[in-house]
């Protein structure tokens, strides 16, 4: 744990130590998955000690599914798999970053996209993770490293004449990253370093996310 120029302690928001007690008390909400897709991301955390990062990916333009889209690192269950196994699986095929079952801390609620897909999120401690970063270029275009004071932002919900839910986005940077990933991060964040159990399942996607 760091200190300030007073010599008191700064919590580690993004520490193992601090996500896990944050979780400890969570009780995710699983969605039903009659007639859907099973999908699992993961929120993977890790990063020095004073410096924690969350990872971003930003998907190929040139992919028939969701091209240029920010993402977490995740993808669908095969046959056999549970969606804690897909998760570190599409974990270290993204991104090259291994790591044990013993290193989830934690699970999210389901979120039900609009695609047909139930997506299973996992809180995943990576450790010092950038010795082992390696990208697929055929998944990933780019990594991004986001810093705690960038997670910890408010969401914004938006009204759309196709639907009477509220279209969630997550402010990123010079933009805004939408449900399903915006979802799930404003979850995170709410759960992690809030300390509040805010539900994101009714929270819409935006229309161009609904094929």
């Amino acid at each position: 744990m760091s200190v300030d120029d007073s010599g008191d302690p700064i919590e580690d928001l993004l520490g193992r130590d601090s996500i896990a007690r944050a979780l400890e008390g969570f009780a995710h909400h699983t969605a039903e998955s009659v007639g859907l897709r099973a999908a699992a991301v993961a929120v993977a955390v890790g990063g020095a000690p004073g410096d924690r990062r969350m990872l971003l990916t930003k998907r190929p333009s040139r992919l028939r599914a969701h091209p240029g889209q920010y993402a977490l690192p995740g993808g669908g269950v095969d046959p056999g798999e549970s969606t804690v196994q897909a998760c570190l699986r599409e974990l270290d095929e993204e991104l090259g970053i291994r790591v044990a079952e013993t290193d989830v801390i934690g699970r999210l609620d389901d979120y039900v996209t609009r695609s047909g897909y139930v997506i299973t999120p996992f809180v995943v401690w990576v450790g010092d993770y950038s010795a082992a970063l390696r990208p697929n270029e055929d998944e990933v275009a780019e990594v991004f490293e986001v810093t705690v004071d960038e997670l910890d932002v408010d969401a914004e919900f938006v009204s759309i004449p196709e639907s009477q839910r509220p279209v969630i986005r997550w402010p990123y940077r010079t933009g805004a990253i939408h449900a399903p990933t915006g979802a799930i991060v404003h979850q995170f964040r709410e759960v992690a370093l809030r300390g509040r159990h805010t539900r994101v399942a009714d929270f819409e996607q935006p229309v161009f996310a609904w094929r």
